[in-house]
């Protein structure tokens, strides 16, 4: 317990205040959990987008509008790269950024990606990190001018399937957890997803994010658990969905997979299906085709959110 409030105590201080212009990095643990000693380094290759990968100390960047702008959300963003990669800027701080354009706070997950070599249960690592962002968002709401019941998250490809894991295997937090952060609920208020990874199975799988999360000879439970098509309940936040038909990378089954389920626990969603698009457009500046307009449409929606 001491060292968590001597963490505390050192991040008071060194985080900047919230009138800066900067964005505000804070790590997600003092003590990373869910992992064993390797050589692994984390690298960033920048080139037209910037590719994190093997991150070994997960945190959080925060982005936040001007006091006078915010609207009282926030996003999560967890940017995608099929469980392999991050594509940090890409589907990350560009993303963060044009959110804050509309007044709304955005945090960039740098979540660990799933490996043997560094951690003891590598398809747990993604989801621990997503949930502790949930949480320490919501610890930190008044502080970033947010509203604590206006906290989604987003995601994008594989980053997608991990947004609709939190979306879906959320918890209550552990009210007998020394650690705050820990006894703060981790469900999202609203999910975003884009071009998303949704099923594991294995007749309509992305095998690449599938073999990087579960290995390649997952058990039938674990494809289960990560099938999130499965997991859809009537307490499941309310979600927007955008994706292209012509996408070769990330079938169009999977939104439709998670549409049916939300429709059937009568989850408020609205999907965004484009005749062409591909796989992975970010915002889509430079994208010629209705799928262009898939920011617009997600900003009027998330403002229905708060009428």
């Amino acid at each position: 317990m001491m060292k968590y409030i001597i963490w505390m105590i050192f991040m008071l201080y060194s985080l900047p205040t919230v009138a800066q212009f900067d964005p505000i990095t804070i790590s997600l643990y003092t003590t990373v959990p869910n992992v064993k000693v390797s050589d692994e380094k984390e690298s960033i290759a920048t080139e037209d987008i910037a590719l994190v990968r093997n991150v070994q100390e997960p945190n959080i960047q925060v982005f936040l509008p001007s006091k006078r702008n915010a609207t009282g959300q926030a996003v999560v963003i967890c940017p995608g790269g099929g469980y392999a990669v991050l594509a940090y800027d890409w589907e990350g701080t560009d993303i963060a950024k044009w959110f804050n354009s509309h007044g709304i706070a955005a945090i960039v997950l740098k979540y660990r990606l799933p490996s043997l070599a560094s951690q003891e249960a590598p398809h747990e690592a993604p989801l621990m990190d997503a949930q502790r962002a949930m949480r320490m968002v919501r610890q930190h709401a008044k502080e970033w001018n947010i509203d604590p019941q206006q906290i989604g998250v987003m995601g994008f490809s594989a980053g997608g399937h991990l947004a609709s894991t939190l979306g879906t295997h959320y918890d209550a937090g552990d009210g007998n957890a020394e650690d705050p952060i820990e006894q703060i609920s981790s469900r999202p208020d609203f999910m975003i997803l884009g071009y998303p990874v949704i099923s594991l199975k294995k007749h309509v799988a992305h095998i690449g994010s599938r073999n990087n999360l579960l290995g390649k000879s997952p058990s039938d439970d674990l494809v289960d658990k990560f099938s999130n098509e499965l997991h859809v309940t009537e307490d499941t936040p309310p979600t927007f969905i955008f994706h292209s038909q012509d996408d070769t990378g990330v079938p169009v089954q999977h939104s439709l997979l998670f549409y049916d389920a939300l429709l059937d626990a009568k989850v408020p969603v609205e999907m965004h299906l484009y005749p062409t698009g591909g796989h992975g457009y970010s915002l889509g500046i430079n994208a010629e085709g209705t799928h262009k307009g898939w920011p617009e449409t997600c900003i009027n929606w998330m403002r229905g959110l708060t009428r």
